[in-house]
């Protein structure tokens, strides 16, 4: 897990811890607000389908900025320098345009509340139930990670016991995620990411003054670590060596097609804020706005890691001080950030913790009750019992996701453990959809065998293959984007041959499920305002895919 250095604890005052209790006092504020609207178990679940796309697309892209990532990240551009860049420009907006354009018409069209939901109507019951179950168990542990990650920063800056820290962050994200539903997670999604950007962009600038600017930065950097920390590409030919331990075919199929594509379109976390959307235009277009500011959170995320590597030299090296790359965020914010901001800072951070926690939570009661408990448990009761249900279940996720810290803390690297839990669950489930989505003969036994043994090969590659020391892959994010691959292709495999020895689906049962094909729902037209060009969802994806690749140009040569 995150071991954070000592020496680190920060001289907040009053002040800060004023700005940090008018923070939490407004997030029980927006749960009130919300309860308002919680009628049913819609509304509890998905914002009763009525949300505007700016407000969905906001809370798409904080759903995933958790403080696991701000650390995870700032940390892998301090070990990594540019090549971080690659998790967000060809790791993650290529699969958001394609989510946004390709799959939402058939979530939102077809009207399922989950991504196991979908599962159900293309497969049938068996590949919907051990999707649910994959997807239930993997919440709480990213929950669980959240969690701990808090807590171990908390006790580092502040000096808060780690149960203390806990504790309260759990206590509010169970509170307004019970009182108000999915529209509260939502709401406080928006409003974290505006605090986050507050704590993190001042981090940048000053920064950035204090090494001389962009062309200080990079001078140092390249002095003391060569030309190529500071180029994405250069090192990555196949054979050659390059810290990230990948070269470009695994960073491309592995990272930026596999891992990318299985997180970002079957994550329900995130799909979750698409399918609260008002309508059909306005689902597409949540993906598509939100890949907007992931473009340039490197800028915020990536380049205080490198600002870090110049202002403390011994970062990552350990010695007396014993700095590790995690320390990034910690270190400017102790070294750089007066009181009042060194308040919005921490605030922040505990923001970015309590947005990935409250994703994973309000996606696990919503899969838990929906799809296992409704499905298969205790069908056909009245609405009014999912919706008590769904606030229960929301409780036992937050006391779940606080157990599950334990496991999380047996990880030396939280972004490996989070790559590594992508690559078990999200992958082999990606190449269920895909498959499914594109070829209508898929049957429905393909799909439960081909998202079983895709997960199990990838454990296999990961536990037996690359911890026993069978193949040689020079780092973990580098096994990482192996057993994704290893996953992706025994899946389809087992798929192809599977669906050839069964029998399909009729084709009349596969409407607006499989593309070619349209359902009711898919037939939608667009609101008023919706045909605007400047909400084209075409234009606002190609638009997204040419300014991933242009920020890409600075950092190729």
């Amino acid at each position: 897990m995150i071991n954070l250095a000592e020496g680190l604890r920060l001289p907040t005052n009053g002040l800060d811890y004023t700005i940090l209790a008018i923070y939490f006092i407004v997030v029980l504020g927006i749960g009130f607000a919300a309860k308002r609207s919680v009628r049913t178990s819609l509304d509890f679940f998905l914002s009763g389908r009525s949300l505007p796309a700016w407000v969905t697309g906001l809370a798409f892209v904080a759903a995933n900025l958790g403080a696991t990532e701000i650390l995870g990240m700032a940390a892998n551009g301090a070990q990594y320098g540019a090549y971080t860049v690659h998790w967000y420009w060809i790791g993650a907006i290529p699969a958001m345009v394609f989510l946004g354009l390709v799959m939402m018409p058939f979530y939102y069209g077809s009207k399922v509340r989950s991504v196991p939901e979908f599962l159900l109507h293309r497969f049938g019951p068996s590949s919907h139930l051990l999707s649910s179950v994959i997807f239930a168990v993997s919440s709480v542990l990213i929950a669980g990670v959240n969690l701990y990650a808090m807590a171990i920063v908390l006790q580092a800056l502040l000096g808060w016991p780690q149960w203390v820290a806990i504790v309260i962050a759990g206590f509010f994200v169970l509170a307004y995620i019970t009182i108000g539903g999915l529209s509260s997670a939502i709401y406080n999604e928006v409003l974290q990411f505006f605090v986050i950007l507050a704590a993190l962009i001042p981090l940048t600038i000053v920064g950035l003054k204090r090494v001389g600017g962009w062309d200080g930065l990079t001078a140092s950097l390249t002095s003391s670590h060569g030309d190529a920390f500071l180029t994405a590409w250069k090192g990555t030919g196949i054979g050659e060596s390059n810290p990230l331990g990948a070269n470009w075919l695994t960073i491309v199929l592995g990272l930026g097609f596999v891992m990318s594509f299985g997180y970002w379109t079957t994550n329900f976390a995130e799909v979750q804020r698409a399918l609260s959307a008002k309508n059909l235009s306005a689902a597409k277009r949540t993906p598509l706005i939100a890949a907007f500011p992931k473009i340039l959170i490197p800028m915020v995320v990536v380049v205080p890691g490198l600002i870090a590597l110049v202002m403390e030299p011994s970062l990552g090296k350990g010695g007396a001080d014993g700095l590790q790359y995690n320390d990034a965020i910690p270190v400017l914010m102790r070294d750089l950030l007066p009181n009042g901001v060194l308040g919005i800072a921490v605030t922040g951070l505990l923001a970015a913790f309590m947005a990935g926690m409250a994703a994973n939570v309000s996606s696990f009661n919503t899969v838990f009750t929906n799809d296992i408990w409704a499905a298969y448990l205790k069908k056909g009761r009245p609405d009014s019992h999912y919706l008590k249900t769904g606030r229960v279940v929301t409780a036992v996720g937050v006391l779940m996701g606080m157990g599950t810290a334990v496991i999380a803390s047996s990880f030396s690297n939280i972004m490996n453990y989070l790559q590594t839990l992508f690559s078990f669950f999200n992958v082999p489930l990606f190449v269920v959809f895909i498959i499914g989505m594109f070829w209508k003969r898929t049957s429905a036994a393909a799909g439960f065998w081909g998202l079983l043994s895709g997960t199990v090969a990838a454990m296999i590659n990961y536990f037996w293959l690359y911890k026993q020391g069978i193949i040689s892959i020079p780092s973990e994010q580098g096994a990482n984007f192996v057993s994704s691959i290893v996953a992706f292709v025994v899946g389809a495999l087992v798929m192809l041959i599977v669906t050839l020895v069964t029998k399909p689906k009729p084709v009349e049962s596969l409407a607006g499920l499989v593309y070619g094909t349209r359902s009711p729902g898919m037939e939608e037209p667009p609101a008023e305002g919706d045909d605007a060009w400047y909400r084209k969802p075409a234009l606002l994806g190609w638009s997204a895919i040419v300014l991933a690749a242009v920020c890409y140009i600075p950092f190729s040569f």
